[in-house]
């Protein structure tokens, strides 16, 4: 695989990276230009599909356990990345997406024996979201800081 793409799962579909990356330098660009600009049509690149393979493959990457629905990431491939992200856009875009309640384990502390601290684990399609979240707002909050 070139560092110029992508592969979202390893399932043949490839992404290049530089078309997510140009548009999060545009959006740095624009909000470094103008600091008292207000970014009020951010949902068109939410949407994009390209950006939502980006954050598939970096919720995949990731490799984390299953949320509350006990959705893994190998049933997620199953089941069709396609088609879960093509539900995960349906339902941003219809504005129905509603995330689930984070699954909660405890975990023993590192430093201390017999003792133990939560920890949430969000659902695969909250991760994806979050991901999507991420790769849009990053760079327009970065350039304020």
């Amino acid at each position: 695989m070139s560092a110029g793409l992508a592969s979202p799962a390893d399932r043949g579909t490839q992404v290049p990276r530089g078309k997510v990356r140009a548009l999060q330098h545009t959006l740095c660009r624009a909000a470094k230009a103008g600091p008292g600009r207000r970014f009020h049509t951010l949902m068109d690149k939410v949407l994009r599909r390209d950006v939502l393979w980006r954050a598939w493959v970096a919720v995949r990457r990731n490799d984390g356990a299953s949320g509350i629905d006990k959705l893994t990431l190998d049933a997620v491939e199953e089941y069709g990345v396609d088609r879960f992200l093509a539900e995960i856009m349906a339902e941003l875009r219809d504005g129905r997406y509603r995330p689930l309640p984070a699954r909660q384990v405890l975990i023993p502390k590192r430093d201390r024996s017999g003792q133990w601290r939560p920890l949430a684990i969000a659902s695969v399609r909250d991760r994806v979201v979050q991901a999507v979240l991420k790769i849009v707002f990053e760079p327009v909050f970065e350039a304020d800081m």
